[in-house]
């Protein structure tokens, strides 16, 4: 990779083309809007697709055709503001949520503004993402962090804010029995604010034991390990006698995106359980449509955050609720990005962060 020095420039961490990451130093950006302030990164988190990009140029209809600058969750330092902005000072620590929607849509004026099909979300083609010395967005899109909360923990928010969108999409409350299929750390992530909403059983589901390990020592009550082999229905079967769950689950979130964890999300549901979709995996799996309909299971999506998803995760991690530094397992300098994604590629660790340019002096 190429030198990062020119202070002058804004260094950016790019994916030149399919499994091709370099350094490129790029124009500082402008602010577009009175209402816009400029952020220089501090912390940003590999995210799964920020590595499935690297590796496959694409998810879904999402597709790499052009040089892209990676990175969506990320903290830093407000450097500049525009004329109108108001609740922002220059010096603020801020999280940064990295998308921009239109704002005038239907969509977005119900607050479910994630679904807006204009929005610009950072490291989605075209667009670029985070992981450079500065980022610009609108001043709603920066939330101010509590003198509590770090800059790392910050760079956190992102993930948390899609865990606390996959829980409230299963409506979770203190009466819920809950299980979350995948205990990286979005279902990490999931386990933890399905105890803050009060879930009194909340069993994480992987097929690596160490993550369950970690997954019961950071917020579930209970863990469980498919056994190589059987189907489904008999790992949902298992599943439910082992953690006494009765007629099955109230409440399944899938962050995993395996066709094996939909089908045993499904079978292991009570009669009227919710279940929620947040993992991606393959385009189209196989679904057990039968067991769906004959225990009129309540089947939702759930796609990023939305309207106040952002402010309760930063409350969440404030009050303590949440311990999100615990998923932190290193921090990389800046220069050292390319080796950070082959670890992350690699399973290494729960959540690795890159540090921004200034800190990787």
């Amino acid at each position: 990779m190429e030198s990062i020095s020119n202070k002058k420039t804004n260094p950016s961490l790019v994916l030149e083309k399919l499994q091709s990451l370099k350094f490129q130093n790029r124009p500082i950006p402008e602010l577009q809007s009175p209402y816009d302030a400029l952020v220089a990164v501090k912390f940003t988190g590999i995210c799964g697709s920020d590595v499935h990009y690297w590796q496959r140029g694409s998810i879904g209809p999402f597709i790499v055709k052009q040089p892209l600058v990676l990175g969506h969750e990320s903290s830093g330092i407000v450097t500049q503001i525009g004329s109108k902005v108001l609740s922002l000072q220059i010096g603020d620590r801020v999280a940064l949520e990295p998308g921009v929607p239109c704002r005038r849509c239907t969509l977005c004026k119900a607050g479910t503004y994630n679904l807006c099909p204009e929005i610009a979300f950072a490291a989605t083609p075209p667009y670029d993402g985070t992981l450079a010395k500065y980022y610009s967005l609108p001043e709603d899109l920066c939330y101010k962090l509590p003198d509590t909360v770090s800059l790392e923990e910050g760079a956190l928010v992102e993930p948390l804010s899609v865990a606390v969108h996959l829980v409230r999409q299963g409506a979770v409350n203190p009466r819920s029995s809950v299980v979350v299929f995948g205990a990286g750390p979005v279902g990490l992530l999931c386990c933890a604010v399905a105890r803050a909403f009060g879930a009194p059983k909340v069993i994480a589901v992987d097929i690596q034991p160490g993550r369950l390990e970690f997954a019961r020592g950071f917020a579930a009550t209970g863990t469980f390990l498919p056994a190589a082999g059987s189907d489904s229905s008999e790992n949902a079967e298992t599943l439910r006698q082992e953690n006494a769950l009765g007629l099955g689950a109230d409440v399944v979130i899938d962050a995993s995106g395996a066709e094996a964890s939909i089908h045993t999300g499904i079978h292991v549901l009570r009669p009227g359980g919710t279940y929620v979709q947040g993992g991606m995996g393959r385009d189209e799996v196989r679904f057990p449509i039968t067991a769906a309909c004959t225990k009129e299971l309540n089947v939702r999506g759930s796609f990023r955050y939305a309207s106040g998803d952002y402010q309760l995760a930063i409350e969440l991690i404030a009050s303590g609720k949440v311990r999100a530094m615990e998923l932190i397992t290193a921090v990389v300098k800046f220069e050292d990005a390319e080796r950070a994604f082959e670890d992350v590629k690699a399973g290494k660790g729960i959540k690795t962060l890159i540090a921004g340019v200034e800190d990787s002096k």
